[in-house]
């Protein structure tokens, strides 16, 4: 059984923020966690994560089989088929040794935790259609961290296979060719390439919430200014903050629509959104 510490957001739960909203004002909501696949906005609000499955509770912050993980750590979570809505009873630092590839329908919920995912590894969301919802994880990879990961070798990315994977290019969270996808209320910085990128046809993505700093290449919406697949990408950036000693794409958007709304930007030293293969962008409320 997870025991969750709950403050009382009973006196001062609205914010004007509607996802939230949705979900802090429940003063139980500890034990109403999957209310919150209701709570996304925008393009990304179809992503359902794990709602319906079981709860599964990371209780091994090792990482040290890609091919055959422990039980109770993410890793073996993560490549399940079934939903899936995970949860931490405690802080855990969890150092990823290859790239974390997710099956469909999965949650990581890090309400009531301090999680930090660090490493060379990074995360990647591969596939046709994958529903998923992030809650509270802090992603982190160092160039250290990066060096030092393992190369040509085997991951595994379902319970029936794995694959021969090259070193990871090192984004924080690689979005390849999926849809339905919401990442809220992440803290990201210090990767090697991108924080988010959302490449090859991905679309119906909601990105909020989010604090990003520490980073050049902050995110990128498109795998090319010619690869037309991308053209239908809609993605939506809400109530972000960017933060200290970012440089450039806050977004950097190819093609497709993306919709930028009541985001937060501290400064940057290059730009801040921009656009190269005709995309529609829609920004609105931008506080800086």
């Amino acid at each position: 059984m997870l025991t969750i510490s709950n403050k009382d957001f009973s006196t001062s739960c609205l914010t004007g923020n509607p996802i939230d909203d949705c979900w802090k004002c429940d003063t139980d909501w500890a034990n109403n966690r999957q209310r919150l696949a209701d709570c996304a906005i925008g393009f990304g609000q179809d992503a359902k994560g794990g709602k319906g499955g079981k709860f599964y509770i990371v209780t091994d912050s090792s990482d040290n089989d890609p091919v055959n993980p422990k039980p109770g750590t993410l890793r073996y979570a993560v490549i399940q088929n079934e939903p899936l809505w995970i949860v931490f009873p405690s802080n855990m630092m969890i150092k990823l040794s290859q790239e974390l590839i997710f099956n469909s329908f999965k949650t990581i919920d890090g309400r009531g935790a301090d999680v930090h995912i660090v490493g060379g590894g990074c995360i990647t969301l591969h596939g046709k259609k994958i529903d998923l919802v992030y809650e509270r994880p802090r992603v982190r990879a160092t160039p250290v961290s990066l060096e030092g990961a393992k190369c040509n070798t085997n991951v595994r990315s379902s319970p029936e296979h794995y694959g021969y994977r090259t070193l990871s290019d090192g984004d924080g969270i690689s979005i390849f060719g999926s849809r339905d996808i919401w990442i809220d209320h992440c803290t990201l910085s210090r990767c090697k390439d991108g924080l988010i990128d959302a490449v090859m046809g991905s679309t119906a993505i909601t990105i909020s919430n989010n604090h990003f700093s520490h980073h050049n290449e902050v995110m990128l919406l498109g795998h090319s200014d010619h690869y037309k697949p991308d053209s239908a990408m809609q993605v939506t950036i809400a109530f972000n903050h960017f933060g200290e000693q970012l440089v450039q794409r806050m977004p950097r958007c190819r093609l497709g629509y993306i919709h930028v709304v009541n985001n937060d930007f501290t400064r940057w030293e290059m730009y801040a959104i921009g656009g190269s293969g005709g995309p529609t962008i829609n920004s609105q409320g931008i506080r800086d």
